[in-house]
């Protein structure tokens, strides 16, 4: 089928399109085991539900939350979701995405402890004293996508024929050097060390959406020790992980992996070398098996660029504008994300696995995110998008509520849209008071920057 809008007026005709797309997605209507708590390490998460790693923009200058940041955070607590994942958080100035992405260092630490704490006090304000979400915050350097200012500042890995292409980025630009690699795996261990003095109950390694870390794990073209071999591209996820559990040992390590980019070889990673649309998970399992034992507890599985390949990481109905449509139905997207995250379970049992990439099911998620957690296919599911449109969900679901269809994100890539617009991102068509003015800005600005 061709890619359509999400139509569904029941979970009957959702399943009646399953099958006849032929799609191995399984669908389960007692919602209870997503209440089941989760040991992750020596915490506890009361329930299977996540909050995934939305990024903001919405910081301030010198990378502190602000005041929408804020807003966000206490609204996503208060939502009753097991565990809150912290969106992208540079490790330095050059690693931010944008201007106001945040940034933890020794001046904005402070600040972090106190937005925890006050996500943590809203979460218990709202389902009860006894309620404690476990905080993982996400540990990134943007890579090829850094933008610290106004303008794009890129750090590549590697030469991409087609990202290079896309970004106007020329031959002869300079490569992050083996030496600054080294250096950086430092920066990542103090930042793991302030967030734990900051209370983060985890921190997340990221590599994924072909930022610095993941685009090294696709390096095939690269020389010397961080490219080239498996060996090689995995060198510095691996050695980053093995120097924080050696330096910082109570730190519980979770990442965020792509295990699949949907890019063609040599620049893709977890891709059939003849077929870019064939996902080949044999490196990324092996890594995934390598990662457990240097003492990672837990992997937010996902796929995909959301610069380049959006609809293989978040199914959509609309992409931004003057996007591509994707040359296929939204379900298959749904169902081979979700896919990926069982094929990880099932072949490395003993990691705990987040599985993501439901928000397009809408009101049915929950019969997707239930059926994963009943069947042992993954051990968490992750809202991303659709706890902007609708933070309240997950304290539906737990109790069996049926959701508001009225209510749930309509996958319109608006807040990705604000992003691209350098603004502040959130829900233009929930949260209209706050985010349509700030998107119609954006899109005068865009147009005036195109004249």
């Amino acid at each position: 089928m061709p890619h359509q809008p999400f139509h569904y007026r029941s979970l009957a005709e959702l399943i009646a399109e399953r099958d006849a797309l032929g799609l191995s997605l399984a669908l389960q209507e007692d919602l209870s085991p997503l209440a089941q708590p989760l040991c992750i390490g020596d915490m506890t998460a009361p329930n299977r539900l996540a909050i995934q790693p939305m990024e903001g923009c919405d910081g301030t200058l010198a990378g502190r939350p602000d005041t929408l940041t804020t807003r966000r955070y206490l609204r996503f607590a208060g939502g009753g979701a097991g565990l809150l994942w912290f969106e992208a958080t540079a490790i330095a100035p050059e690693a931010r995405a944008n201007p106001r992405q945040l940034l933890l260092t020794a001046e904005t630490e402070a600040a972090f402890a106190q937005l925890r704490q006050r996500a943590l006090e809203e979460a218990q304000r709202v389902s009860g004293s006894a309620f404690r979400p476990f905080t993982v915050i996400q540990l990134a350097h943007s890579g090829r996508y850094s933008r610290p200012g106004e303008r794009p500042a890129p750090i590549i890995a590697h030469h991409d024929g087609l990202l290079d292409q896309a970004m106007g980025i020329p031959a002869d630009y300079p490569l992050i050097s083996d030496e600054a690699l080294d250096r950086l795996q430092e920066t990542y261990v103090e930042a793991v060390r302030l967030a734990l003095q900051a209370g983060f109950d985890g921190v997340d390694i990221k590599a994924c959406h072909r930022y610095l870390i993941s685009e090294l794990l696709a390096a095939h073209t690269r020389p010397g020790r961080y490219g080239g071999s498996f060996e090689n591209r995995t060198r510095f996820l691996l050695e980053t992980v093995r120097r924080v559990r050696a330096e910082v040992p109570q730190a519980r390590i979770t990442l965020r992996l792509n295990v699949y980019d949907g890019h063609p070889y040599p620049w893709g990673w977890g891709v059939s070398r003849e077929d870019p649309a064939v996902p080949d998970l044999r490196e990324p399992l092996q890594l995934i098996r390598l990662l457990l034992e240097a003492g990672v507890t837990l992997v937010n599985v996902t796929a995909g660029n959301p610069y380049y390949t959006p609809h293989i990481n978040r199914p959509f109905d609309q992409n931004v504008i003057g996007g591509y449509r994707p040359q296929e139905h939204p379900l298959e997207g749904v169902a081979r994300i979700l896919g990926l995250a069982r094929a990880v379970k099932e072949a490395v049992p003993g990691m705990l696995v987040l599985a993501s990439g439901v928000s397009w099911l809408r009101q049915y998620l929950g019969n997707a995110a239930v059926a994963l957690v009943a069947e042992g296919a993954a051990d968490l599911v992750g809202l991303g998008r659709m706890a902007f449109a609708c933070p309240d969900l997950p304290r539906d679901l737990l109790a069996g509520r049926a959701p508001d269809p009225d209510r749930m994100c309509v996958t319109c890539s608006r807040c990705t849209q604000i992003m691209r617009d350098h603004g502040r991102s959130g829900c233009v068509p929930f949260d209209r008071t706050v985010y349509a003015p700030i998107y119609r800005e954006g899109r005068r600005a865009a147009r005036e920057r195109q004249a």
